[in-house]
């Protein structure tokens, strides 16, 4: 095989000039020999890719390379030779590890390769458990029916986020490691000296990130059970207690009998938060700001929804994303909406 032999001061920027012209053998190692390195090539560059590197620094070669080696890159390779094709195809690709848990999607048709499929995810993630989804999130509380179906045949798992330290229950509250980006930027956001309410903060992701980095009060509302005890314990396990105040019950009556008055206010309850703007706006002071999040199809509808429910204070839109995809067509929208005096 050729080789490009040149040397090791300058090897980096020529191994970024061959990658961009597709000339390197990616299926063969770099080789290391004293002063220089060998670069594996599929052929020969053109002298005038060469000529800005100085001869005296590089040389072709015919010489052996050791090969990669390319193990399975996703649970479908796992799986090539054991399930049909056409069945791998309707696997879906993407899942969710929580800690040491990992929550798949099976579709019901590959209900006889579940279990294959559950070994092959254990065996791909190396964690401790693997879940099927066997319904949507519902009810009140935000929890979803989840089948075990590899691994050890455990629920509780500590997740880690940022620096922060996560202890929950997959079947007992809702938590998303998609939304890790989203609660990073939100708190990157927050400054000292702040009161904020998160509406719906389940097991405390939000408040334990935004108190691990900020002097703030925050308070963590849910209506879940498990969801305020494990909030408890995140409190606790990341040293926020004198930050964040876990409250268990409706977000409407805790916020209209203990007359909150916030700096700031999280709504991550994309499916049913326009229902408690009216709530949210009355204890947000002027020139406080909301994170408000929906499924959507476009902005119109969520921005017209926190424009009505703030009126007759008129709000500022300071930022709005597609926080990631719900369903084709649908987005789970963000919006940061000022309001002003």
């Amino acid at each position: 095989m050729i080789g490009l032999k040149i040397r090791k001061n300058i090897a980096n920027d020529m191994r970024k000039l061959l990658l961009k012209h597709s000339l390197i053998n990616l299926d063969a190692k770099i080789k290391r020999e004293d002063d220089f390195v060998v670069i594996p090539l599929i052929e020969k560059p053109q002298n005038e890719l060469l000529d800005n590197f100085g001869l005296e620094n590089l040389q072709i070669i015919e010489t052996a390379f050791e090969m990669q080696k390319r193990g399975p890159k996703s649970i479908k390779d796992y799986l090539k030779g054991r399930i049909e094709d056409e069945k791998i195809e309707e696997i879906r690709g993407s899942f969710d590890i929580i800690g040491d848990i990992v929550i798949l999607e099976i579709e019901d048709d590959l209900e006889e390769f579940k279990s294959l499929i559950g070994e092959t995810a254990l065996k791909f993630t190396k964690r401790k458990a693997v879940f099927r989804k066997r319904s949507e999130i519902k009810g009140i509380i935000r929890t979803r029916e989840l089948e075990h179906i590899a691994g050890e045949d455990i629920s509780e798992t500590v997740h880690q986020e940022f620096g922060s330290k996560l202890i929950l229950d997959v079947k007992g509250v809702y938590f998303s490691p998609r939304l890790a980006t989203e609660r990073k930027r939100v708190a990157d956001n927050v400054k000292d000296g702040e009161v904020i309410v998160d509406m719906f903060g389940g097991v405390a992701p939000f408040p334990v990130l935004i108190a691990r980095n900020h002097e703030v009060k925050i308070y963590s509302i849910d209506i879940n059970p498990d969801a305020y005890y494990y909030a408890k314990k995140n409190i606790k396990l990341n040293k926020v207690e004198n930050k964040v105040i876990p409250i268990l019950g409706d977000v409407r009556e805790v916020l209209e009998n203990k007359g909150i008055n916030a700096d700031r206010i999280i709504m991550n309850l994309p499916g049913t938060a326009y229902e408690f703007l009216d709530s949210a706006f009355n204890a947000l002071n002027d020139g406080g700001i909301i994170h408000y999040y929906e499924f959507a199809e476009d902005f119109q509808k969520p921005i017209k929804r926190l424009q009505d429910a703030a009126y007759p204070r008129k709000i500022d839109v300071l930022n709005k994303r597609k926080v990631r995809s719900r369903s084709p067509g649908k987005w789970h929208m963000g919006i940061d909406a000022k309001v002003l005096p």
